[in-house]
């Protein structure tokens, strides 16, 4: 993946939007800007020209982070990835209407941050659109058959949605997330969740 790319982050709380610009210039990334409120997002956009933005859902202004995410979804070419404190259903369905690349639930680490952006940019890049093998065509071309479940979890990582996110909307634990995790990357014969999106991505050319 390459990290030169330059990212805006929308983040009201300045320490956390200064801790993940630091975590970011560490592993290559380049900051296009920082912004700490809607108005100074919505200028930004236009401005700094970043390849990706990290909006953070709760914001404390007029807009929050779904109405930005929106904003750049209809007006703009780049991804988006959202930072949100709130995992629930709700908020995931209305975001979901603005095609994020994207989310990262607090409190996060490095780790988080970089798949998600890894992840995001990836999926951004990709040919083929969001076309998607079936459930039935994918147990056709893999000699373990997976449950539909796991067909489903496929799907949300193919989201960009973190495993908090993956155990709140399926009404399981954390665990219980990775141990399907585990399986599935066992029976693709992978072990990262971009190596599970660049698997289904061959599968469905």
């Amino acid at each position: 993946m390459d990290t030169s790319k330059r990212v805006l982050i929308v983040e009201d709380d300045p320490l956390i939007a200064e801790d993940i610009a630091e975590s970011l210039k560490e592993i290559g990334y380049i900051i296009a800007g920082i912004a700490y409120d809607a108005d100074e997002a919505m200028a930004l956009i236009s401005t700094s020209k970043p390849d990706i933005a990290i909006l953070d859902v709760n914001l404390d202004s007029d807009k929050d982070g779904i109405e930005i995410g929106g904003h750049i979804q209809k007006n703009f070419k780049f991804p988006f990835i959202y930072l949100t404190s709130y995992a629930d259903k709700s908020t995931i369905e209305r975001a979901k209407h603005t095609r994020p690349m994207g989310y990262i639930v607090k409190p996060f680490d490095e780790r988080d941050l970089f798949t998600a952006l890894e992840i995001a940019l990836f999926n951004y890049d990709a040919p083929g659109g969001n076309t998607m093998i079936s459930f039935e065509e994918l147990n056709k071309k893999t000699p373990a058959n997976f449950t539909p479940k796991e067909y489903e979890i496929i799907l949300q990582i193919m989201e960009g949605l973190a495993n908090k996110q993956l155990a709140e909307i399926n009404f399981v634990s954390l665990n219980t997330i990775k141990t399907h995790l585990k399986n599935i990357y066992d029976k693709l014969g992978v072990n990262s969740r971009t190596q599970v999106i660049a698997k289904m991505r061959d599968f469905s050319v």
